[in-house]
């Protein structure tokens, strides 16, 4: 057992994560528990999502000033305001006098945001303004009492990619550094600042699908295309197997490259296209896991993300936004062609869903302790597992 104090018990076994990390040849994969244990997905809530930066919104998911977005992630209320000058912030999603969670739906914000417990209000900064009967009835101040530092908690958050981040604890590397191998590789694609200017429709650029499995197994599932063929038989037919190929960016983020993306065309009219994107790669997309549980991708005429958020040990909610390279191609004019393309991104991570979904079954085997990898086409996915392997190795001290 692997105990660290203050912290659940989870049932994985240090050899077990000294497999994970050997070569690719000889490693296993990450034990069931990591998949289906309730001490395993708090575990992980408490000591590797809190200590990285993590994506919870979409900055369309807030399209006006003063509006509140609360999102549940793993459990944790917290609340994603864009304020009266168009910024976001995020703060823990609870009253300083008694806990209650301030907000339940996402929507504009009214002038205060009310506790409907006792009362205490809070403007949209997160300072403390109104603490009615704290002395007693009809007194609403008191002396020894400081509001300003009784306000919301606020959450270290940034945007990159129409993508709101927190880290929790405050004590990662900023986001800028966080992300910068990843947005200078896709840069020198799509061209300087071209990440920073992309647009969203005002419908038709989302899917959310629900799935019975670990939130791992998306990520897993997301960073190979060795399943090509059999998951995906209409993909394959004109982005086959063999044109694409497996890629580490960094220690965080791997997935796979393909040389045989098409450009989206309905009857002669195409996408509007990155203007710096290299002529001679026209066809080239990539598509990554980004640690721990964003999945991105790029191609000439259009970028994705998905965020994956952990409902529970055996449930995940994976909600995909589109974007687009100018504002034209979000114009009535492309109407048919983003119409298109979402429904054939929904074919292909629809029939993901057996896939992961069965994997999540499969952890209730006995017979199955971690599986096996193939050196060639399982690399990316390795990657992951190393990756995981590592963090539960840093959070924890291993006592027998």
């Amino acid at each position: 057992m692997l105990i660290r104090p203050g912290v659940n018990l989870i049932d994985i076994q240090p050899h077990q994560l000294d497999q994970v990390l050997r070569p690719i040849e000889q490693a296993r994969g990450l034990p069931n528990a990591a998949y289906l244990d309730q001490a395993t997905f708090e575990f992980e809530r408490d000591e590797v999502m809190t200590r990285t930066w993590i994506a919870i919104a979409f900055e369309t998911d807030l399209p006006d000033s003063q509006y509140l977005f609360p999102v549940d992630f793993m459990g944790m209320p917290l609340l994603v305001v864009r304020n009266s000058t168009g910024n976001i912030d995020v703060f823990h999603n609870v009253c300083s006098h008694r806990g209650m969670p301030l907000v339940k739906e996402p929507g504009p914000a009214k002038l205060v945001l009310r506790c409907p417990y006792h009362s205490w209000s809070y403007d949209i900064e997160g300072n403390l303004v109104s603490t009615p009967h704290i002395g007693g009835i009809g007194v609403n101040e008191l002396p020894d009492f400081d509001k300003a530092k009784h306000g919301l908690k606020q959450v270290h958050s940034g945007t990159w990619m129409g993508v709101v981040f927190v880290n929790i604890d405050g004590d990662a590397p900023p986001l800028k550094d966080h992300i910068a191998t990843l947005n200078n590789r896709w840069l020198a694609l799509a061209g300087k600042g071209a990440l920073d200017k992309l647009h969203c429709p005002t419908e038709g650029h989302r899917l959310t699908l629900s799935l019975d499995c670990n939130w791992k197994l998306p990520v897993e599932n997301y960073c190979e295309a060795y399943h090509l063929p059999w998951v995906h038989p209409g993909l394959n037919s004109y982005s086959p197997l063999s044109e694409h190929e497996s890629h580490a960016v960094d220690e965080k983020t791997s997935g796979q490259i393909s040389h045989s993306y098409t450009l989206a065309e309905t009857a002669g009219l195409r996408l509007p296209a990155f203007s710096d994107w290299p002529a001679e790669q026209i066809a080239h997309a990539e598509y990554f896991s980004f640690y721990p549980n964003l999945l991105v991708g790029i191609q000439a005429d259009h970028v994705f993300a998905i965020i994956l958020m952990p409902k529970g040990p055996a449930r995940t909610e994976e909600r995909l936004q589109l974007m687009y390279v100018t504002g034209e191609a979000t114009s009535a004019t492309f109407t048919p062609c983003r119409e298109k393309l979402i429904e054939a991104w929904k074919e292909v991570f629809v029939e993901d869903i057996f896939a992961v979904e069965g994997m999540q079954q499969g952890r209730n085997s006995k017979a199955f302790d971690g599986g096996a990898f193939s050196p060639m086409m399982d690399t990316s996915t390795h990657h992951f597992h190393c990756w995981v392997a590592r963090q539960y190795q840093q959070a924890i001290e291993v006592r027998t």
